[in-house]
């Protein structure tokens, strides 16, 4: 209900000639209360408020339906069907009806889209199919209705380009990756902008807000924003069934960061993907913009990235600390195939500033956040743990990040010469 208040006796509004008109529009009126004064100029003064029945009222009409509940009525359920488009980072979706509730993606039916409008198919042969791959429930239309993450086919039955949770899948099916149970815990930064200046969420326009310093994990109107978003998107996750483990403000002013994990193999991407396209829908109904470039402000700001941690079962059982040392030799050797594939803009984040190691040096240490990969101080005295890859971007790909961590530590080999060289360059005694 729409309420105008009037601040002094000086308001007026004039009268209309045809009293009529108001009569015949008693229906948009839920209230009239007008205190007034008849004049000869035919004004009204010092009314105090208007009620009436106008565009929040159609906004009402509207959350009704979005709220209604449709188990009574019809066993069907609507399952959103979303996928990654043509940039890589880049969210679709849309929906379709479904008979009746499923448990499991293999009980879905595959679908299709036009990649021609998503920058994935040529127009003479735009068909791009969906395979549904997991499936969480829907903290939007709830009731049974469910989100179902999908990856992308030709007719033919290959992956197109853009599809990297197929080769995904493939290197977490190999025995030697499954046997060792990799478990993946993701720390996705992200920013939020003001909606028409594309500017961080309570920065003053074209200004600047104080030196970093009392924002990270912050408290107070004069030091955080965007609260309200970060625990709107924090319960959503968990009503759908995904994996977050927590959530904080983060070093940049509008910036946060939420964690997914431990998740295993393939779930990982898939979790991550989910909550991502959660925080969309979010911040599109708030009004805010989400962007996950890993630099949105250029200076002295923290730049936004995705830390993955990272474990084997041989890394978490007793002597696994030199499983991990061998493993970071590894990634020592593959630096460069893993920063060509860890996100766009990542050369502007990777500096050797604001927590991060540079570009073009591979680094490792305990408990250094200056470094390529960090290990814990808690994994070091009890010789057994996990290590965090810090040189992934915000917008990173989790399909392709996780399967490259566990192909490089647990499929690649290199030779016992290069072994020995970056054992020696890095003071690894493995």
């Amino acid at each position: 209900m729409a309420q105008i208040l009037a601040a002094s006796p000086t308001c007026q509004m004039r009268v209309p000639k045809h009293s009529s008109v108001i009569a015949s529009s008693s229906k948009l009126w839920s209230s009239v209360v007008l205190k007034q004064k008849k004049q000869s100029n035919n004004k009204v003064r010092g009314f105090r408020v208007l009620a009436l029945q106008s565009d929040n009222s159609t906004v009402n009409r509207v959350e009704t339906l979005l709220n209604l509940d449709t188990k009574p009525y019809s066993d069907r359920i609507i399952a959103e069907y979303i996928w990654i488009g043509g940039s890589g980072i880049d969210l679709r979706s849309k929906s379709r009806t479904i008979e009746k509730p499923v448990e499991d993606p293999s009980e879905l039916p595959k679908w299709n889209y036009d990649g021609s409008s998503t920058g994935q198919a040529p127009g003479e042969d735009s068909e791009v199919i969906l395979y549904p791959q997991a499936i969480f429930r829907d903290p939007f239309r709830g009731g049974n209705n469910i989100l179902v993450i999908c990856d992308t086919w030709t007719p033919a039955g290959e992956p197109i380009p853009t599809n990297k949770r197929a080769k995904a899948a493939e290197i977490f099916s190999n025995k030697k990756v499954s046997g060792e149970v990799p478990w993946f815990g993701i720390e996705q930064e992200y920013t939020l902008l003001q909606q028409n200046v594309k500017w961080p969420l309570g920065w003053p326009v074209g200004a600047f807000p104080g030196p970093q310093g009392p924002y990270y994990c912050g408290v107070g109107a004069d030091k955080i924003w965007g609260r309200d978003i970060s625990d709107a998107h924090y319960k959503a996750c968990l009503y759908a069934g995904i994996n977050i483990s927590g959530t904080n403000g983060e070093v940049m002013p509008g910036q946060w960061e939420f964690q997914v994990g431990p998740s295993v193999g393939i779930d990982a991407g898939d979790h991550v993907w989910c909550a991502r396209y959660l925080l969309e829908r979010i911040t599109e109904q708030a009004g805010v913009v989400l962007t996950l470039d890993p630099k949105p402000i250029e200076g002295d700001w923290n730049g936004a990235g995705c830390h993955t941690n990272y474990s084997t079962k041989s890394m978490r059982e007793e002597g696994g600390f030199e499983v991990i040392k061998k493993a970071i030799l590894n990634l020592s050797l593959r630096h460069k195939e893993h920063i060509s594939a860890y996100g766009e803009g990542n050369e502007r984040r990777l500096t050797g500033k604001h927590e991060t190691a540079s570009i073009d040096q591979f680094s490792w240490g305990v408990a250094n956040r200056g470094c390529s990969i960090r290990v814990g101080r808690d994994t070091e005295a009890k010789g057994k743990g996990y290590l965090e890859d810090r040189r992934p971007a915000s917008n990173m790909d989790p399909y392709i990040v996780t399967s490259l961590l566990a192909e490089t530590t647990l499929l690649w080999e290199p030779t016992l010469e290069a072994e020995a060289l970056a054992a020696q360059k890095l003071s690894l005694n493995v």
